[in-house]
C-alpha cells in the first residue's frame, strides 16, 4: 500500500531514511485524477530508481480562472489504488497552507518561452507552475523527477529551471500517452460531453496531417474547435484547442 505523507517534515524524515540506505529517489509530481499517462511516469522512476515518490498537490497558482480551479477533478481514493498498483512508494500530499506558508510572496518567474504559446493565452499560469515545481523538486531532493511530454512547453521551461538554478535533480522527459484513437490522455478529459469526446480525436489527427499549420487551424475551426493557437517550432508542431468548456492541449513531432 502506498505510503501517505501530508507535511514536508514527514516526507523529510523519511527522506532521510531512504539517503541513508543508498537509494535514489525518482519524483513524479501530479495533480491527482491519474491516468495511464501517470502509470507510465511511475513506470519509468520504479525503473530507474530504487525508491518512487508522487504528489499530488491541485496547485492555485497555476489556475487562470477560479471555476477552472474549483472544478479540477479530486480523486484521491482511486489515486491511492493506483499508486499501490504501479508500485509508487510514497505520495506527498499537502494541503494548500503547506505549500504556500507565505501566501505567494515569493514566485519564480520565467521571461521569454513562459509568456509565448500557452503562456500567451494563461498569463502567470507558468509562473505558478515553476513557483510549484521548485517547491517540491526542492522539498523531494530527488536524484530524478519525471514529466510528461504532452505538456513539452512546461518540460522544457522546467528544465531551463532546473539548469538555471543548479538543480541536482535531472528533469527526465517521457512520451506522451494516447488514447487508441490517438487523443492524448489528460485529466481533463473525463469533462468532455460524449459528442466532444467523439470530436477531440481530430485534434491529434489535424496536427499531424496537415500540411501546416494555418491549415490545421482552419480544419480544426471547421470542425467545431476552438482554436488558441497552432504553430510550427524547429521539428514539433504545438497546438492549444477548446471544446465547450475543456481546454486540450497536445504537441507532435515533424
Amino acid at each position: 500500500m502506498t505510503e501517505v505523507v501530508h507535511t514536508v517534515a514527514e516526507w523529510r524524515a523519511l527522506r532521510t531514511k531512504h539517503r541513508a540506505a543508498g537509494r535514489r529517489i525518482g519524483l513524479v509530481p501530479t495533480m491527482g485524477a491519474l491516468h495511464a499517462g501517470h502509470t507510465a511516469l511511475f513506470a519509468a522512476a520504479r525503473r530507474d530508481c530504487e525508491f518512487v515518490l508522487a504528489t499530488i498537490f491541485v496547485n492555485p497558482a497555476q489556475f487562470n480562472e477560479a471555476q477552472d480551479f474549483e472544478h479540477y477533478p479530486r480523486t484521491l481514493d482511486a489515486d491511492l489504488q493506483l499508486m499501490t498498483t504501479a508500485g509508487v512508494d510514497t505520495v506527498f500530499v499537502p494541503s494548500v497552507a503547506e505549500m504556500y506558508p507565505r501566501g505567494t510572496d515569493y514566485t519564480v518567474q520565467e521571461d521569454a518561452l513562459s509568456r509565448e504559446l500557452c503562456g500567451a493565452h494563461r498569463p502567470g499560469h507558468f509562473t505558478g507552475v515553476l513557483t510549484v515545481v521548485m517547491k517540491l523538486l526542492q522539498i523531494a531532493g530527488a536524484d530524478r523527477a519525471y514529466f510528461g511530454e504532452k505538456d513539452y512547453q512546461q518540460l522544457q521551461l522546467i528544465r531551463g529551471m532546473a539548469a538555471a538554478f543548479f538543480m541536482e535533480t535531472e528533469i527526465v522527459g517521457c512520451p506522451t500517452v494516447r488514447e487508441p484513437d490517438g487523443l492524448a490522455l489528460s485529466s481533463r478529459n473525463v469533462r468532455l460531453s460524449p459528442a466532444e469526446r467523439k470530436l477531440a480525436p481530430q485534434f491529434f489527427a489535424m496536427l499531424k496531417s496537415a500540411p501546416d499549420a494555418t491549415a490545421a487551424q482552419l480544419q480544426l475551426r471547421a470542425l467545431g474547435f476552438g482554436v488558441d493557437y497552432v504553430t510550427d517550432r524547429e521539428n514539433r508542431r504545438f497546438g492549444a484547442v477548446r471544446l465547450g468548456a475543456t481546454r486540450l492541449i497536445d504537441n507532435v513531432t515533424r
